[in-house]
């Protein structure tokens, strides 16, 4: 569903990515774990080419994401081939981006009503399922506002499945909640892992979490995946002096 091949990213001349080749398959629950600054943000976020990146490539489901190859020369897609590609992928942020003017069903409808023409009652019927998947049922008519940072973060998830992407991409998504509130969007997380078979790609600093839910666990180290691996024996039994360092600075999981 989704393949890496050889990615390098420079913000000026700091090189970010190092040469990132992954390859996740349909379906896949991939958490992407390590210090912050190793690259693992600017990766998805060149996975739904929010950000360009120098060379290499990304495809999604068989599109290559962002670039046209021609002649043996590569050259930026028009938005709209982009746009196309990027249909197929919902990210969810770190803060979540709720439109502020808009109710939860507004925020949850916009989307496939602008960008695949749905039509109003077939857009909020969807968006109640949705609404009641993530616990949230009760709260269509409530502005951002008048909701806690869960339960924003839930509707942002609500959101993205909305769209019905191929491939959602969590970033690092309870990282700025309030400790309480972290349970009640992993717990969303996790039925949307064991029930929906969507493919997902986690940014996450929560090692109980990759370790109890994902099928794979990377870790990244200065631009670069450091290993990769089934999650019972990646945390049993790290290969790097790396790796190790950093599961012993993350103990508490």
């Amino acid at each position: 569903m989704v393949s890496i091949q050889d990615v390098h990213k420079q913000f000026g001349k700091l090189e970010v990515l190092k040469g990132v080749t992954m390859d996740i398959h349909a379906g896949d629950v991939v958490c992407v774990i390590g210090p912050s600054g190793s690259g693992k943000t600017t990766l998805l976020r060149c996975i739904n080419f929010l950000e360009t990146y120098q060379s290499g490539s990304i495809l999604v489901d068989g599109q290559l994401v962002g670039y046209r190859d021609r002649n043996g020369k590569r050259s930026l897609a028009p938005e709209s081939e982009v746009a196309k590609v990027r249909a197929n992928t919902a990210m969810v942020f770190q803060q979540f981006n709720l439109f502020p003017h808009m109710t939860a069903l507004r925020n949850i409808t916009f989307g496939p009503m602008r960008v695949h023409k749905k039509n109003k009652k077939a857009a909020e019927a969807h968006a109640r399922e949705l609404l009641q998947r993530v616990g949230l049922e009760d709260k269509a008519t409530a502005y951002p506002s008048q909701l806690s940072g869960g339960q924003q973060q839930r509707i942002a998830i609500a959101r993205a499945l909305a769209m019905e992407p191929k491939v959602m991409l969590f970033d690092e998504v309870t990282s700025a909640l309030d400790p309480e509130l972290v349970g009640e969007v992993l717990h969303v997380m996790r039925d949307l892992a064991e029930n929906t078979g969507v493919t997902m790609i986690v940014v996450t600093h929560e090692m109980q979490f990759a370790r109890e839910v994902a099928d794979r666990v990377v870790f990244m180290d200065d631009g670069v995946i450091v290993e990769d691996g089934i999650p019972n024996e990646l945390f049993a039994n790290p290969k790097s002096d790396r790796l190790r360092s950093f599961l012993r600075r993350v103990s508490s999981f």
